[in-house]
């Protein structure tokens, strides 16, 4: 009997705790599913009304039809027209982004490391970040051509900036005292490295490479309308040359493709990136 009624509150208190949860989780799933719908919704709306104003409120000229474009869609994919030009601008974003995201942890970690250099070139690195990447283009033009690898480094210069400067700013946010405290204990520079400033500023580093990978698609996607032969920025231009509204609308459609899985990564990179953030910015 004693037996029974030690364990007769824990399995009172356990049932409700474990029907609480279930309810909340049931809520959240609802939600998100009430969220997906509205989206849709939204979407589908937006479509239709787009379908019945063009032609009769507004010229196909400016805006076409989704019909049109998704007619000009089937046509380029027979062809092979969308999946080569838009590997093309797949392919450099991702060199472009990795490229640039390395480069810009590299630098972020060997700058700040050398607090004088860093001092006297700070100003310098943000005059650079401020100018529009754009304007880069006529030059790296010049200096690469305008082949593949004038988009990739014009893509990897705009990734840059923004990893480096998210970088030297989770090290700069990194506890002088534990520096100090590990230096005491007669810790060597790549100790102190290792078990403190990189794990320190992992959230700077993290938050630079998930902010900079839609960037990666701009930077890509501006080499590419300044002057290309091959992908969707070439399409873009090209169908508007020859007033085909519904060719640079299904480009945009495309790239609108590549950008939310882009965002998707970037949700999943956000998650992963939160475990490292500290208690206090949670809140």
């Amino acid at each position: 009997m004693t037996s029974f009624l030690q364990h007769e509150p824990s399995r009172a208190i356990g049932a409700p705790l474990q029907i609480t949860e279930a309810l909340s989780w049931r809520q959240r799933h609802g939600q998100k599913v009430l969220i997906f719908a509205a989206r849709l919704g939204v979407l589908a709306a937006a479509i239709i009304g787009w379908q019945l104003m063009a032609g009769h409120l507004i010229s196909l000229l400016f805006v076409s039809k989704p019909t049109l474009v998704w007619h000009q869609l089937v046509v380029w994919a027979d062809a092979g027209t969308l999946w080569s030009n838009s590997w093309i601008t797949i392919k450099e974003i991702l060199l472009g982004y990795v490229l640039g995201a390395a480069a810009g942890v590299l630098v972020g970690f060997g700058l700040s490391s050398l607090r004088a250099l860093s001092s006297v070139l700070d100003p310098f690195i943000m005059a650079l970040y401020a100018v529009p990447k754009v304007a880069l283009a006529p030059l790296f033009i010049v200096w690469f051509g305008i082949g593949l690898q004038m988009k990739v480094i014009l893509a990897a210069t705009t990734v840059f900036f923004l990893v480096f400067i998210n970088t030297a700013a989770g090290i700069k946010q990194v506890d002088t005292g534990l520096i100090d405290a590990v230096r005491l204990m007669g810790g060597s520079r790549a100790q102190l490295i290792r078990k403190v400033i990189l794990p320190a500023s992992m959230s700077g580093v993290l938050t630079g490479l998930r902010v900079a990978i839609p960037y990666a698609l701009i930077g890509a996607v501006i080499g590419e309308l300044v002057a290309s032969n091959k992908g969707l920025g070439y399409l873009i231009n090209d169908s508007a040359s020859t007033l085909n509204t519904a060719g640079v609308f299904a480009a945009l459609v495309t790239l609108t493709v590549i950008a939310a899985i882009l965002n998707a990564l970037v949700n999943i990179l956000g998650r992963w990136t939160d475990r490292w953030r500290p208690a206090d910015d949670e809140h």
